[in-house]
This record gives structure tokens, C-alpha cells and sequence, in this order.
């Protein structure tokens, strides 16, 4: 009796194991397929991947030195994204990641570097919160850090 609840038990371990880890990767790509639209400047793929609610918000120094947290309009972002000439290559480069799973809920933590026309821009930290809706991961918060200095 007590070999087929050790089996049991080490079965259950291995599938919720290996169901975290899928559930990982569903939540990696889905953050991986943000930045190819962004890089490619595609709002409708962006849509289908963001909530419909989604709150962008980032801190940064004000005029005065001060941190603060500054809330954007998604539809505002989109457009500046959209707007960004041709000519101009950027990229975000995703350094790591961290995502935690708990049911329908994941949140990922992402270092980055910042790339403009192939120069240093700036780098920090994204914060996605996502929502599991009904088997697709849905970003529905980022916050993000931007800075230019301590990016080793």
C-alpha cells in the first residue's frame, strides 16, 4: 500500500512539474511574441496579445531627480510605436526572465538593454502581469524601469 502512494504521490510531482514548466514557456513565448510586433511595429498583433484593460505604466526621474511613476495610454503607446520612422532600428533585448505561476494568474521579470540604431539607449527591468484567459496568456500590466547606468 504504502509503494502505490509514494508512486502516486512522485507521478503527481512529475506532471505538476512538468504542467509549471509548459505553463512557463506559454508565458515566455507569449512575452516573446510582444517584442516581434513591437519590433515589428505591428499594433494588431500587439492587440492579440494584451488584454483590452492592459495599464502600461513606468517610473522614471522627474525634472527634479525624483522617482515617480508615470501611467500610458495604451493606444497613445500604440501609435508612438507605429509612428517610429523606418529608418530608425530599435530593439529590446530581453537579458533574463523569472516567471511565476499561480493558477490563471503569472507574473515575469524581465532584465533588458535598450537599442537605438544600433547604440546603447538605456536598460532596466519589465514587470508583465499576465491572466490565463481561457488557455492564452494575456499581458494585462508592465511597469518598467529605464536607466543608463548599472546595467552590468
Amino acid at each position: 500500500m504504502n509503494k502505490i502512494v509514494v508512486t502516486c504521490f512522485m507521478l503527481f510531482l512529475a506532471f505538476g512539474i512538468e504542467a509549471q514548466n509548459g505553463g512557463e514557456e506559454m508565458v515566455k513565448n507569449t512575452i516573446d511574441s510582444f517584442f516581434k510586433a513591437f519590433h515589428q511595429q505591428d499594433s494588431t498583433a500587439i492587440k492579440k496579445i494584451v488584454s483590452e484593460d492592459i495599464v502600461l505604466q513606468t517610473i522614471v526621474k522627474n525634472t527634479e531627480g525624483s522617482e515617480q511613476v508615470k501611467t500610458e495610454n495604451f493606444h497613445q503607446f500604440l501609435k508612438s510605436i507605429v509612428s517610429i520612422p523606418s529608418t530608425t532600428k530599435f530593439e529590446e533585448r530581453i537579458r533574463t526572465y523569472n516567471i511565476q505561476i499561480d493558477g490563471p494568474m503569472a507574473n515575469a521579470w524581465t532584465s533588458y538593454e535598450f537599442w537605438v540604431n544600433d547604440n546603447f539607449s538605456h536598460c532596466g527591468v519589465n514587470s508583465f502581469q499576465l491572466f490565463n484567459d481561457q488557455g492564452l496568456w494575456k499581458i494585462i500590466y508592465l511597469i518598467d524601469t529605464r536607466r543608463k547606468e548599472g546595467c552590468n
